[in-house]
Order: structure tokens, then sequence, then C-alpha cells
């Protein structure tokens, strides 16, 4: 390869990641060039309000932009959307787009992101999935083509699937979730937050079949070993992969993501990592939060300036209209304990909270998050507690 173009740096993936990254370069006066190159024909957006918002209401596609063309153009960063990149050579530190151009770089983001993996069974090409804008759109129209009260299966009990059930639900199609698990999100969220959404789901007539594995579909059904489900759409949620091809291609180490250290430099000089691609310091969390600190984290790297220790993870999703916040991702504790009124849930060790579920932001998730990261003990948890809930 060969480049006609150079960048001082160049960020490869249109998600919020790079935005962050070139946000922060600016803001900490870095005057270089800036190149940010995206698969998709669009300026990058945020993917939370897909299954949400974007999902329940008929809502213009700008809403969800992580920033307007103006803020690009006043900054100096050059957009090239609707182009992906096909090689990479961290030696001679230059890319190869599709178009058949070349970007040569100083310092480069891989921020790839992650694709939805698709069911293993026979007719899984009739399941829509939902990653990008459009998917969000193709799924909308198709659950407003139908009459309400039409059965849709959407398979998979985690983030996606409980969050595009609840707001089908709530334009009056009949979601059933079909969980392999015997417990949603996996169980990884423990039995108490399970049976809390549970209950919520079946409250606003969301189906619920847990311990179920999906062996096949049809044109009008979900087949469950010898049960069949009627359906007049399926969609499937049943978790992502890394877009790693492009690092391995090129010789960066991966392992469940694009292997980086704290600091998220890969193993190729030049090259740093972030967002659901990345497994930073050896922990890889998909979500909006991850990609955006992990964006603005990389940025400081590559300055050379001090980057602080990742903070505890956070997720936020809903739930049959109610929000809830995730903060930290332990997987190991002895206890699920509800704080109050049902609004708070701390996962302990022993008398120590390793991480905590908010519902209706019953209590600010910077407070949460600096309790799980000193691994304080639950008295402090409920001290923080407004008194109405005490």
């Amino acid at each position: 390869m060969s480049g006609s173009e150079r960048a001082d740096v160049l960020l490869v993936g249109g998600g919020i990641a790079s935005v962050r990254c070139a946000r922060t370069l600016r803001r900490q006066g870095f005057s270089g060039s800036i190149v940010l190159v995206g698969a998709e024909p669009r300026p990058p957006y945020n993917r939370p309000p897909l299954s949400k918002e974007l999902l329940r209401e008929d809502l213009p596609d700008g809403l969800v932009l992580a920033e307007a063309a103006t803020w690009y153009e006043r900054r100096r960063i050059e957009l090239r959307v609707g182009v992906g990149v096909t090689r990479l050579d961290p030696e001679a530190r230059i890319v190869a787009l599709e178009d058949g151009s070349a970007i040569g770089y100083e310092r480069c983001l891989l921020a790839t992101g992650a694709e939805p993996l698709t069911l293993p069974v026979p007719g899984a090409e009739r399941a829509l999935l939902l990653r990008t804008l459009e998917d969000s759109r193709r799924l909308r129209s198709a659950a407003m083509s139908l009459s309400p009260g039409a059965p849709v299966t959407v398979v998979g009990g985690g983030f996606i699937g409980i969050e595009v059930a609840s707001a089908l639900a709530s334009l009056g199609r009949r979601p059933t979730i079909v969980e392999m698990a015997d417990s949603l999100w996996g169980g990884v969220l423990g039995g108490e937050l399970g049976a809390w959404a549970a209950a919520r789901l079946a409250a606003s007539d969301v189906g619920l079949r847990l311990g179920a594995r999906v062996t096949g579909l049809s044109e009008s059904s979900c087949i469950i070993g010898d049960e069949r489900l009627d359906q007049d759409l399926c969609v499937a949620g049943i978790g992502v992969r890394p877009r790693t091809d492009l690092a391995e291609a090129a010789g960066l180490a991966v392992e469940d993501g694009i292997v980086t250290d704290a600091d998220h430099r890969t193993s190729a000089p030049g090259v740093w990592a972030a967002g659901d691609v990345a497994r930073v310091d050896g922990r890889r969390v998909e979500h909006w939060h991850a990609a955006r600190e992990g964006g603005e984290r990389a940025a400081l790297s590559m300055l050379g300036l001090p980057v602080a220790p990742p903070r505890a993870s956070w997720v936020f999703s809903e739930v049959a209209g109610a929000a809830i916040d995730i903060v930290g991702d332990s997987r190991a504790w002895d206890e699920e304990r509800w704080m109050a009124d049902g609004s708070v849930l701390a996962y302990l060790q022993g008398e120590r909270v390793v991480q905590v579920a908010i519902v209706g932001s019953a209590i600010s998730v910077e407070e949460a998050r600096a309790i799980v990261e000193r691994d304080a003990p639950v008295a402090e948890l409920a001290a923080i507690l407004p008194a109405q809930l005490g």
C-alpha cells in the first residue's frame, strides 16, 4: 500500500468511541489532522436509542447523532463515511480503504465495534437483528405493519432482547422472550433482579419462556423442541462478536477482543483500541459508557497524558418502562440485598458492595460508582439512600 493521504490521528470506526477520542484530542489542545473513517453511510450516532426511543416512536434520525455535521467542521475533523477499512499495516502505519484509497497515520484508534450473532438454527435468516440505525428502522416498520396483539418472538433475554420486547409491547404487539438460561440476562445479574424484571415484563403483557432453546424458525413459528410458538415476526438478540478481523489480519494480539493495556495501547506501536472491540487490561465491556470513556482515555494516552484507572463499569437499560443502571461487573457475590423500598439492589461480598443495580434513578450513578470502586461497606450505600427510601 502507498498512501496519498496522511493523518496525524486516524480513527477507524464510526461510533461513539471515535467521536469521544476526537473530542478529547481537541479539548486537550491537539491541533494536528484527524480523520474519522466509518463503514456506515452516515455520521457517527448513539446506539442505545435504537432499541428504546427510536423503536417506540417515529423520531427523526438526527436525534441519535453523536454530534451534528457542523461539529466536525468546526473542529477540523474530516469525516469519511460509507467506506470501510480493508487492511491495516501497522509497520508502515497505513490502512487501505474499500474505495481503493489509502491513508497513512501517525497514531490510529481501532474502534470497529461488534456485530450481532445469528441464531445457529435452520431458518435463522427469518429473524431480524438489531445493531444499526437501518436495523432499527426495519424492525419498527415490520412491527407497525402487524395488527395489534400480533405475536412476536424475541430470542434472547439479555439487554437487547428485554428492551426490544418492552418497546414492542408498548406498540401494542404481543412479544414473547425465549431465553435458554433459567434467568433473564443469562443469570449474570442474579436471581433477584431477574425476578423483578420478569414481574415487570409480565405486567406489561410480555411473555417469558426461560430455559427454552430455539431449534428452528419457520415462516409462522418459533420452534422449541417439539413445540411451535406462533409468530408473525421474530427478532434475535443473542449477543455480539467483536469485529477483530482487521486487527487479527494485521497481527495484533486478539483474545475476546483486541487486547490492550490499561491505557488502550495494542500490541502494535502507534495503534490504540477502544469500544466494544477492545479488551482493556483484561476486561471487555459492551456498552455506550465504556465506549465513550474508552475513546476519551485513548486520546489522553495518545497525547502522553496521565490516564486514570478505568471506572467501575456502568450499563443503563430499560425494562417495561422502568430505567435501570447496573454499576460494576462482578461475577462473584455472596448475597443480593434489596435496599429500602426495592429501588436499589446491592450485590455483596460479606458486607462489601461489589455491584449495584439502581431502579428509576433512586441514587446517582456517580455515588454508586464511588462505592463500588472502593468496595465500600453496605452501610455507606444505605447512608446515601434518600430519606424517603430509608
